[in-house]
């Protein structure tokens, strides 16, 4: 089928939607929606069998729906209607949601139902929910939904508010009113659900020393304990730890409220010094809490096998991070076991260098320079590790530097579901580092890894294995995943043969070396990103600047517009073919 994206950015569920449809044999293209002349224009050059909104903020022209079949992928229950599904859903405590897929009409979420699956919710962030179970019954439903459309007898279930099992109803925008927290009364539960529905976007409006901001990124705490509702009692790895009614919540990110566009940053470094005298919660690397509590960095061992996980938020890694990272790295180095295994975070194995962290820099293009040099520096850590075999069990998805951060390991595995963008041309022809002029081509050869940097399309762990960018797509459901990564990690601690796999791995590295010293890749790809950093072209810092202030884009890239290119582009799936 000829199949047209229409949706507002290219994001993770419509990225998963572009690669799982393409290796179905469906011919797809990607039309960001600017305004209606525009996306009317994209379906005629395309003339699409169906059209798919997987992520939109405004009704479709009927213009559009009237003249070609026009599916829609709601975040909600059949019935369900409205801008803020996800986030009423988490506020108001749903313990089954889900996704419909309907036709696209007059009256917006009211169409028949082509397709609909639940799920169970889980006490999760909005974006966290978003990216897994959303995306994968989104994923279900379009599938179903498109076999459906194969079938000329079949015809879409309307919306009728009387049948059985209809629990969907209209809601309103939840408005800032509908999010406030009461200090004195919400306990914490409250509190958690409240900026969980609002994470990501918009955040909860709140004040802090004095200040408005939006809260972000909360977590539970269940050992510390004190001071007045409203109160920050501590502060732990950027996060601050906040009293409510019955017990603190660790909020992690928060952004200002004042004139002009505003970043969402760690929340320590919003306050800055209005935090002194408040204490740091210190928690060792690997300290086993009692119950629940904050941290984006912590390192466990069962038997043979060290397992550290940096669950960094949407895995962007600043200076400070990576430094953390890299001395966390050293500790396992030093510990004796056989294997280490590397796990990211739950959400995502890491998106390379923290670009808003280096926005809010007084000197950005410095604090680029010390980014990519920090996280070389990771990179560098995991490639001389003599004493352990490595694992990089990619969780989530990773994006650019990320990418070739995993690449650094013996062994990469991927959860079956994860996305990967493993490339830097986007952000403003960004040549990028993390050894990856190395470790690419190592993996998959010269002319592949040139393809797969320059496509700049989104690739998933099916087909990652089969380039062989990862060795292993692991179970897609997250604790199967885990317990298949311990069973790996395991089996390769326990292999008769582990001193011989340790000797041959110490005689790859020094034959790479003496054929061409690390510290040579990493010289050419920095006096690359120099020029990136500190050249002439400024395009890094405009892309930089677009990406964090999310600036609408005014046009739909043409690797991603296949019906506005002047030549076709090889599909996604296409192994070694290169963008035009």
């Amino acid at each position: 089928m000829k199949i047209l994206f229409l949706t507002h950015a290219f994001n993770s569920l419509t990225q998963r939607l572009f690669v799982e449809l393409a290796a179905r044999g469906h011919e797809v293209t990607v039309e960001l929606d600017v305004n209606d002349a525009v996306s009317e224009e994209a379906v005629r050059l395309a003339r699409p069998d169906v059209v798919i909104a997987p992520f939109l903020k405004r009704a479709i022209p009927a213009s559009i729906w009237s003249r070609v079949r026009t599916l829609v992928v709601h975040p909600g229950i059949v019935g369900d209607r409205g801008p803020a599904a996800l986030d009423w859903a988490i506020q108001e405590g749903e313990r089954e949601w889900g996704v419909t897929v309907l036709e696209a009409t007059g009256e917006m979420d009211a169409g028949p139902v082509w397709a609909s699956h639940e799920f169970p919710m889980r006490e999760a962030a909005k974006g966290s929910l978003y990216r897994a179970e959303v995306t994968e019954a989104a994923v279900r439903g379009v599938l179903e939904a498109l076999e459906k459309v194969r079938d000329p007898a079949f015809r879409p279930e309307p919306l009728d508010y009387a049948r059985p099992g209809v629990r969907g109803r209209l809601r309103p925008p939840m408005r800032q009113a509908d999010r406030a927290i009461d200090w004195a009364r919400d306990d914490a539960a409250t509190v958690l659900a409240k900026i969980r529905a609002a994470d990501g976007f918009p955040g909860v409006l709140d004040s802090l020393c004095g200040e408005p901001v939006y809260l972000y990124d909360a977590h539970p705490e269940d050992t510390l304990r004190g001071g007045e509702p409203g109160a920050v009692i501590a502060k732990r790895g950027g996060a601050i730890l906040r009293a409510t009614a019955d017990g603190p919540v660790w909020i992690g990110h928060l952004k200002r409220q004042a004139e002009g566009p505003q970043l969402k940053l760690p929340a320590a470094m919003v306050l800055g010094e209005r935090l002194e005298g408040v204490p740091e919660a210190e928690l060792a690397i690997d300290a086993r809490p009692a119950g629940r509590t904050f941290r984006d960095l912590w390192y466990e061992e069962a038997g043979a096998v060290g397992y550290l996980h940096f669950a960094f938020y949407n895995g962007a890694m600043s200076t400070g991070q990576c430094q953390r990272l890299a001395e966390a790295i050293r500790f396992a180095k030093s510990r004796p076991t056989r294997v280490l295994a590397l796990l990211g975070g739950p959400d995502y194995w890491s998106n390379g260098i923290h670009l808003n962290v280096i926005e809010a820099s007084p000197h950005p293009a410095d604090e680029s320079w010390a980014n990519i040099n920090a996280i070389d520096d990771v990179a560098l850590e995991i490639l001389t590790a003599d004493r352990q075999l490595t694992v990089a069990a990619m969780q989530g998805n990773a994006g650019a530097g990320g990418v070739f951060l995993a690449l650094a390991a013996d062994r990469v595995l991927a959860r079956r579901g994860v996305i990967l963008n493993p490339h830097y041309k986007g952000m403003g022809n960004l040549y990028g580092s993390e050894y990856w002029t190395y470790l690419l081509p190592r993996r998959v050869g010269a002319d592949r890894a040139r393809a797969i940097t320059e496509d700049r399309l989104p690739i998933d762990a099916p087909r990652a294995a089969e380039l062989g960018l990862i060795d292993a797509c692991g179970p897609a459901a997250a604790e199967a995943f885990g317990a298949w990564v311990r069973a790996e990690a395991e089996a390769l601690a326990a292999r008769p043969d582990f001193a011989g796999q340790l000797a041959a791995k110490a005689a790859r590295r020094a034959a790479d070396e003496a054929a061409k010293p690390l510290a040579e890749y990493r010289a050419e790809e920095l006096e690359r990103m120099k020029l990136n950093f500190y050249g002439f072209d400024p395009s890094y810092h405009v892309a930089r600047y677009h990406f964090v202030f999310k600036v609408p884009k005014s046009r739909t890239p043409l690797y991603l517009a296949r019906h506005r290119a002047a030549r076709p582009v090889e599909r996604a799936r296409a192994p070694e073919g290169v963008a035009a």
